[in-house]
């Protein structure tokens, strides 16, 4: 059954992984995926560098994926690729029983305009792959609740979304999104535009400040709730959590420990909530950014309930 499919009949789990760049993560991964295997995953997707720079490390991930005995999925970008470099690589991961994909643009080369490759849009990418390989893939492609950042609205961006489903695409992974309000808005948006597709959020557990404040400002410049923006103050690192150590690692902030511990307890208990209210919502699937990492994942699957109710 596919992915989408199974979207239809009852909330799915999966996680998102990405390629680790030193041998020793590589190495450390099988042994993640081993521990969120528990859970059951019905996929478990991969990231995909720009222009393909870690395509090989990305099969290997998929691999690994495969063997675990679920569905991996791989991210799929169109900077810096040809049509032939597209078939090419797609061809690949059929060849190695990879046939899930999430189609992206991906982002923009540092310096550059363009995509650097022969297409500009996920669009083109969702209908060259179903003009090339039919029914072969089954294709995800991601949805912005908050609108993607490059274009000049909501509705239009919408839009977008209504021609990837026109071009094949079969369900929506959404791009972070903490803005519940929002959310709502959008989902009721793109069903009045006709977007049938099932719909995956994305969660990223807070677990970092840095990395919290970094995503947001990453991901099509998330708006950040009251309550995660009282979480962050609460727990402030001086002088601020990009620079919160000196040369010789030592913090300046002198309740540096008690803060990172309990900014971590509290963005648990934050991600945890998230997921009610999405559950409560009735999407169709709850997709963790795992960040390569299973023991704070766990913890709040386990908290949640997640996997006993899904």
């Amino acid at each position: 059954m596919k992915l989408s499919e199974a979207m239809r009949e009852k909330m799915l789990l999966s996680f998102e992984l990405f390629p680790p760049k030193t041998e020793k993560g590589m190495a450390n991964l099988p042994g993640t995926i081993e521990h969120l295997m528990k859970y059951r995953p019905e996929y478990i997707s991969c990231t995909y560098g720009a222009g393909g720079g870690n395509v090989g490390a990305n099969r290997e991930v998929c691999q690994m994926i495969r063997n675990a005995g679920t569905v991996p999925v791989t991210h799929f970008t169109v900077i810096k690729n040809t049509k032939e470099g597209i078939r090419q690589q797609l061809e690949q991961y059929l060849a190695d029983g990879v046939d899930h994909m999430l189609a992206l643009r991906g982002d923009i080369p540092l310096g550059e305009t363009t995509t650097c490759g022969d297409f500009n849009y996920a669009t083109d990418l969702v209908k060259f792959v179903r003009d090339e390989f039919g029914d072969k893939f089954e294709i995800a492609v991601a949805g912005s609740p908050e609108g993607h950042i490059a274009c000049r609205s909501l509705d239009a961006d919408i839009a977008v979304l209504r021609q990837k489903q026109d071009n094949g695409a079969d369900y929506i992974m959404t791009q972070l999104c903490w803005d519940m309000e929002q959310f709502k808005y959008w989902l009721d948006a793109i069903r009045e535009a006709g977007v049938t597709m099932p719909v995956d959020v994305g969660v990223m557990p807070i677990l970092d400040q840095a990395a919290t404040i970094n995503m947001a400002l990453s991901r099509n410049g998330c708006v950040m709730d009251s309550e995660l923006c009282r979480l962050i103050s609460r727990n402030w690192l001086f002088p601020n959590p990009f620079n919160a150590k000196d040369a010789d690692g030592k913090p300046f902030d002198m309740f540096y420990e008690d803060k990172v511990k309990r900014f971590k307890e509290e963005g648990i208990e934050y991600t945890i909530r998230q997921i009610d209210e999405y559950r409560a919502l009735g999407v169709d699937g709850i997709h963790l950014y795992a960040l390569n990492k299973w023991k704070d994942v766990s913890e709040i699957i386990d908290r949640s309930g997640l996997r006993t109710l899904i």
